[in-house]
């Protein structure tokens, strides 16, 4: 993507009604929407976040097909969920906004126990060892989901990358966590819901084109 383009894209973003970007700092210090997001989208429903939203075919995918909850898209990434911010804008879906911000601080951008369900898809699986770190699905990261997510929520990891899927099941098993669901090939293999398999993004899509199975993985954290 050229440079004037990634410009346009930032610049309409900041006009965007659903777009949110706040400076590091105002995310560390009493961001205005945490705890309050009921008052953002102005209504009581259900809180769902996609982390890593790319973008942000899932979280208007999820929008379109569930008007009876609300859809936070994150992204680091402003001018690649600018796509979906427009396309929400223009199919008139109210339910679904984007947050641009590093997922590292989703524990200071809403409160305890206010988001009922997490979607990550397609994350970078940071498969070498000194990444470890930075993979979304670590104690430190999954430690910041639970503070975040009521306790009967539940996590979705959507991903091409079999090392990520199997990283992912060791370390739950390891922590004591439910696995509700686990599916190495979600086309090949019956059984994952649709919204796993009736939504696809521009990267799965191309992994699909390769030959790639994508799997899926849901699980809950344990009360311990």
């Amino acid at each position: 993507m050229g440079s004037k383009n990634k410009l346009k894209r930032f610049k309409e973003n900041e006009s965007f009604p659903n777009v949110i970007q706040p400076t590091r700092d105002e995310a560390l210090n009493d961001f205005v929407w945490k705890g309050k997001w009921c008052d953002f989208f102005k209504n009581g429903n259900p809180l769902v976040l996609e982390l890593g939203c790319g973008k942000g075919e899932y979280s208007v995918g999820l929008a379109k097909r569930n008007p009876g909850k609300n859809y936070v898209g994150i992204d680091i990434k402003g001018a690649r969920f600018w796509r979906g911010a427009k396309s929400a804008l223009e199919m008139d879906l109210p339910n679904v906004a984007f947050l641009r911000t590093q997922i590292e601080l989703v524990d200071s951008l809403f409160a305890e126990n206010e988001v009922d369900e997490i979607w990550i898809t397609f994350p970078d699986p940071q498969i070498k060892y000194k990444r470890t770190k930075h993979r979304m699905t670590n104690p430190v990261f999954l430690n910041k989901y639970k503070q975040i997510l009521k306790p009967d929520g539940y996590i979705n990891l959507k991903t091409d990358s079999e090392f990520l899927h199997g990283y992912t099941l060791g370390i739950l098993q390891g922590l004591g966590h439910e696995i509700c669901y686990s599916n190495h090939d979600v086309y090949k293999n019956e059984g994952s819901p649709d919204e796993v398999l009736e939504i696809q993004t521009f990267y799965e899509n191309q992994y699909l084109e390769k030959g790639k199975p994508i799997t899926y993985l849901q699980f809950r954290f344990a009360d311990i």
